[in-house]
């Protein structure tokens, strides 16, 4: 204790130089901690959202009417990019239950919105989305009421609201079940939580290096006035601790700072209130005792291959031959974990799926750490002959590659998963951004979704923007009216199908074969008769053409069909008179941008919930090409971090060989040369770990893909983009340390003290 509490002590008294050197541990181990506070926090804040979402779930729906009942119908609609959700409410009696985050039921024409879909009001163009639920704002819902701070919600009281709009009736809120969560979501999230982990473990462990050179001239000071090997080991111990115990103070504040700004960062529906970022308190007690002892084992296995002696300090030398066989236990157990999972993801995830997931990717991951450095190893052994720089380079590699593995390792880590990352999200953008509906003749589609459709035409064509309104039907191929199973078809002219498909040519009388990817066509013999709306009076006779060209359905709210024909084909009447007309296809004048919002606001009076799908609707894929540039913005940060640790390992490398290279450079050896076995030294680990993260990377990419249920595919042009920015980070970091390298070439660096 006396040997620590002198190092607590020669640490706080080093003058000028020691608190310089102990803020860049403080700031370097704080920048780590507060990343590690957010990632400990995250379970309490999605645990905090989901309660408050459960919260408002509607109860068991009651058939009686009573005072404590209250009729309900969720809606969701739009405002130019922004997804709008909320409830129509009207109760019963009395004593009908209260949302949460209101003090009372909205009136007939009363709306309470969330704070920011009342900015949103207030904001240019927001009159437009006043007039949807033609009510005025009457308040504000409380956070209690709310997933998130940037969620966009509602309620609107009515009293015209009945069950034939699709409303249902109860008692109470608050019963909402378990949520489900889309296994992509849960991969990105659990992969993601890791890759920020790994790199910022690194990061921390290379903080608490800085300044070690002026360290160990004190230790070896200290061992001029008597201190044995073991005491100035206990020293160098209770100084690094100092270093810990104020990174953990100023990564509280890093912490205090980052939870003010993460949840703009993220997505409306997922961003948190700063009160909901606690860390849980089992990972706090774990950071809050890993950081200090393992800044702490850091300085003693640095200090494990350096003689501290009473007039300097000597580093060994011994070559140790790396064994290969334990370093491939780690990535096999995690292939091992990861197995299961390629048959997709369970329907229920749970903790056990969760962890699962985390353990495999870490392990997997873990393998390029424990990889690279035999990897490196058994290369530089092969190599050699080559100008003097590069043998200068190469001959340091072979006996001694551990600090220039380190500085690579967190780089090739992070690498690794981005890669898997960026493949995950590249399935979910070509999944949802692939072939859509064209956008040139028509712009919208409106489905009655099952409701009466009576009248919506006319309305339609009469809202402010609205150029042209077509309609489409369907009816069903049966052998009989007593037959319930038929074939569905989708009936309208070639340019109405084609906005349900992709027609190779299209005139009045022609007819197509629909199939849908993952959809299967259960009807196998649907028999010539077509009836339309009346299910027991055949509209039509149809016999199905043999060979009918087969066409590949748009992704549609309409739902998949059998056939699609034209009215010519079926032998009915052009008007699609005796058919269900069950869409109504939009064309706006596109000089009006706010003629879709006034679509909106017809249908929000007409029938809340029946779907409109705009046609050429990228909404979806621009959710996960925006997850895609967060991750890049991650991936930025990350490299910023990894790049500050690889910064300090070369200063500390140069500063190591001071004594040799101001030898060389006596006795001739140009500066190019000496610059060219400094980015040789980097260079070729670097080589190695981007080789071996673009294969694992894959691996774990396709393993993850594998397990989502999407294609396996690689998108090389982006592997080789994040390759090459990594490479010419690596390059710029090692250049921005050959001024210090010209510094030590000089005569002074040859004297002793």
């Amino acid at each position: 204790m006396t040997s620590l509490l002198l190092g607590v002590r020669l640490s706080v008294a080093g003058g000028r130089s020691g608190w310089l050197r102990l803020a860049l541990i403080a700031v370097g181990v704080g920048l780590g901690v507060g990343m590690l506070l957010v990632l400990a926090a995250t379970p309490t804040a999605v645990a905090a959202r989901e309660e408050r979402r459960n919260d408002r779930a509607t109860g068991a729906v009651v058939e009686q009417a009573g005072p404590g009942t209250l009729l309900a119908l969720t809606v969701e609609t739009r405002f130019r990019r922004e997804v709008v959700r909320g409830r129509i409410l009207r109760p019963d009696g009395d004593r009908a239950p209260v949302p949460p985050g209101l003090d009372r039921i909205p009136a007939a024409g009363e709306l309470f919105v969330s704070p920011a879909l009342a900015g949103l009001i207030a904001g240019p163009g927001g009159s437009v989305l006043a007039e949807r639920w033609s009510a005025r704002v009457a308040g504000t819902i409380a956070p209690d009421g709310l997933s998130g701070p940037d969620e966009m919600w509602f309620y609107v009281g009515s009293d015209t609201l009945t069950t034939e709009d699709g409303a249902e009736r109860f008692a109470a809120f608050g019963a909402g079940g378990p949520p489900t969560t889309d296994a992509t979501i849960v991969v990105l999230a659990v992969i993601g939580a890791v890759i920020l982990l790994m790199p910022v473990l690194a990061f921390v462990t290379t903080a608490v290096r800085f300044g070690s050179e002026s360290r160990e001239r004190q230790l070896a000071a200290i061992r001029l006035v008597g201190a044995d090997s073991r005491m100035t080991r206990l020293i160098a111990s209770g100084d690094t601790l100092v270093g810990a115990l104020l990174g953990l103070a100023v990564g509280g504040a890093v912490f205090l700072g980052l939870r003010r700004v993460v949840g703009g960062l993220l997505p409306a529906d997922f961003s948190p209130y700063p009160s909901d970022l606690r860390p849980v308190s089992i990972l706090l007690v774990v950071i809050l005792a890993i950081v200090p002892a393992g800044a702490v084992l850091v300085t003693l296995a640095a200090l494990r291959r350096v003689v501290i002696e009473p007039l300097g300090v000597v580093r060994q030398g011994v070559t140790r031959r790396r064994r290969l066989w334990w370093r491939l236990i780690p990535p096999g157990v995690g292939l091992a974990l990861l197995y299961p999972l390629l048959g997709g993801m369970p329907d229920e995830i749970g903790d056990a799926t969760r962890a699962q997931l985390a353990a495999g990717a870490i392990l997997l991951l873990t393998g390029v750490v424990v990889l690279l450095p035999w990897l490196v190893q058994a290369l530089v052994r092969r190599l050699g002959g080559g100008g003097v720089g590069w043998q200068l380079g190469i001959r340091r590699l072979q006996m001694d590659s551990d600090s220039a593995v380190r500085a690579v390792s967190g780089i090739a880590v992070s690498v690794a998963g981005i890669i898997a990352v960026q493949g995950l999200l590249g399935a979910s953008i070509a999944a949802t951004g692939g072939s859509q509906p064209p956008a040139e003749r028509f712009q919208a589609v409106v489905h009655t979704n099952g409701a009466d459709g009576t009248g919506w035409a006319a309305a339609l064509t009469g809202t402010p923007g609205v150029v042209e309104v077509r309609t489409s039907g369907y009816g069903y191929l049966r052998a009989d009216a007593r037959d319930p199973i038929g074939a569905l078809v989708r009936v309208g002219d070639c340019e109405v199908l084609r906005q349900y498909a992709a027609l190779p040519s299209c005139t009045d009388g022609d007819g197509f074969r629909a199939v849908m990817p993952g959809w299967d066509d259960t009807v196998t013999n649907p028999g010539s008769t077509f009836f339309g709306a009346d299910d027991d009076a055949p509209l039509s006779r149809w016999t199905v053409p043999a060979g009918l060209p087969e066409v590949t359905l748009y992704p549609s709210e309409a739902g998949p069909s059998s056939y699609l024909a034209t009215p010519a084909a079926l032998k009915i009447r052009p008007d699609l008179g005796g058919l269900n007309t069950d869409g109504y296809l939009i064309r706006l004048d596109p000089a009006d941008p706010d003629a879709i919002e006034r679509v909106r606001n017809t249908m929000a009076r007409l029938a809340p919930a029946a779907p409109l799908q705009l046609f050429g609707d990228q909404r979806i894929g621009d959710q996960f090409a925006g997850a895609r540039q967060v991750a890049q913005a991650c991936a930025v940060l990350l490299l910023l971090f990894i790049g500050a640790s690889m910064l300090v390992n070369v200063t500390e490398q140069l500063r190591e060989r001071r004594r040799m290279l101001a030898v060389l450079a006596a006795f001739g050896t140009r500066r190019r040369t000496l610059s060219a076995s400094v980015l040789y030294q980097v260079a070729i680990p670097a080589s190695v770990g981007l080789l071996l993260a673009v294969g694992v990377g894959s691996a774990l990419s396709a393993v993850l893909l594998a397990a989502t249920g999407a294609p396996v595919t690689f998108d090389w042009a982006a592997v080789a983009a994040m390759t090459g920015t990594v490479a010419a980070m690596i390059m710029a970091v090692t250049g921005a340390g050959l001024p210090l390298l010209f510094r030590l070439l000089t005569v002074r660096e040859l004297r002793s003290e």
